[in-house]
């Protein structure tokens, strides 16, 4: 019997790829020719080697990442990064630059602070975080440690569409909510993090992607689970890393293959955050929190003109199989999460829901 699934908008842990769950279920039980679980199997084994060198060289070969950057699979998320940037890449006298566009930027700095000296390059958070800035607003430090930034903004539903200029200091980006969901120049950062569990696996595994040059920041003194250098020279296995994410991450890398790349994805998420747009822009009931040149492909962010209205809307949805449409408990509204995994049928689908209930309740 088919099993029922219902639309999921979830902003993370996010909808995965049908057949990658598929293919998790089939061999969840015994690995073929293996006789264990990938649950069971050694982190040492040969079979698991096959795995994350599997899944590194999909990594590389989608995101084109240049011989010179180091991958590295970690825990903890991109919270942890938060803490394990500063602490390998602020050295001592120096300043970290961090451009705010919302709630994670925000975070991002404040565990920076604890680590060194900081200084907000730019920020977007008067008016509600509805944009990202431009080019004229970002006022670097001369000689900085690194510029941080957040490619997306999940709470918000703004994105860059552009890479900042950086003059010269290392460009770090927290991309955990729109990584490989368009092609990438990973050339232009110094490091790209991303926890997994927007558009490329389960939650528990954290990808690092590091220029091999600054592994030289990261100090002895560091605790070695902290120690970027420590992580590369042992090959993301320093301790047992997340086996059962790496292995269903890598699944998904090859389903974005078989999609046609980045590129082709790309193409996919782009018609279809245009079909719901259109729908939030055909008419004042519907009130999109982002400006226009900001949009987020990935996370979709609207109002209703009450919040009575909003609390029907999420209501009547879950009835109608669409879960996940409440925005973030710490602004309200209604979010639409359309990370790669989301099929085009389920954007339509919502679109004619929202179109009934606006003639019911309009």
């Amino acid at each position: 019997m088919p099993v029922h699934r219902v639309y999921n908008f979830s902003a993370g842990p996010a909808v995965l790829p049908l057949s990658v769950l598929e293919e998790a279920q089939r061999d969840l039980v015994a690995l073929p020719g293996v006789g264990m679980s990938v649950l069971e199997i050694s982190h040492r084994s040969k079979t698991f080697d096959a795995i994350i060198q599997a899944a590194e060289a999909d990594l590389r070969t989608l995101g084109s990442i240049p011989a010179n950057y180091k991958v590295l699979f970690l825990q903890g998320g991109a919270s942890l990064q938060f803490a394990m940037v500063p602490m390998n890449l602020l050295t001592s006298g120096a300043v970290a630059d961090y451009i705010l566009t919302g709630s994670w930027s925000k975070k991002a700095l404040k565990e920076a602070k604890l680590i060194g000296a900081t200084h907000v390059a730019a920020s977007t958070e008067e008016g509600g975080f509805k944009r990202v800035p431009a080019a004229n607003e970002i006022k670097l430090t001369p000689g900085a440690a690194y510029v941080h930034m957040t490619s997306n903004n999940t709470i918000a539903g703004t994105e860059w569409h552009h890479v900042p200029e950086t003059t010269g200091a290392p460009l770090v980006c927290d991309a955990s909510s729109d990584i490989f969901s368009r092609p990438i120049d990973i050339s232009k950062f110094g490091l790209v993090y991303a926890g997994a569990q927007k558009n490329l696996g389960p939650s528990g595994v954290t990808v690092v992607i590091i220029r091999e040059d600054l592994l030289a920041r990261s100090s002895d003194t560091l605790p070695a689970m902290l120690n970027y250098k420590t992580q590369a020279d042992a090959g993301s296995m320093y301790n047992t890393p997340p086996v059962f994410g790496i292995y269903t991450l890598g699944l998904v890398l090859k389903w974005l293959v078989g999609q046609g790349g980045l590129t082709a994805i790309a193409k996919v998420n782009e018609r279809k955050a245009k079909v719901l747009y259109d729908e939030l822009d055909r008419t004042p009931y519907w009130r999109p929190h982002a400006e226009k040149d900001s949009r987020s492909l990935m996370n979709v962010t609207f109002r209703l003109p009450s919040e009575d209205l909003e609390k029907q809307f999420i209501k009547d949805a879950a009835a109608a199989g669409f879960d996940g449409l409440k925005g973030h408990r710490s602004v309200g509204g209604l979010r639409a999460s359309i990370y790669n995994a989301f099929p085009e049928e389920g954007v339509k689908a919502l679109v004619e829901f929202m179109r009934e209930f606006e003639k019911k309740n309009g």
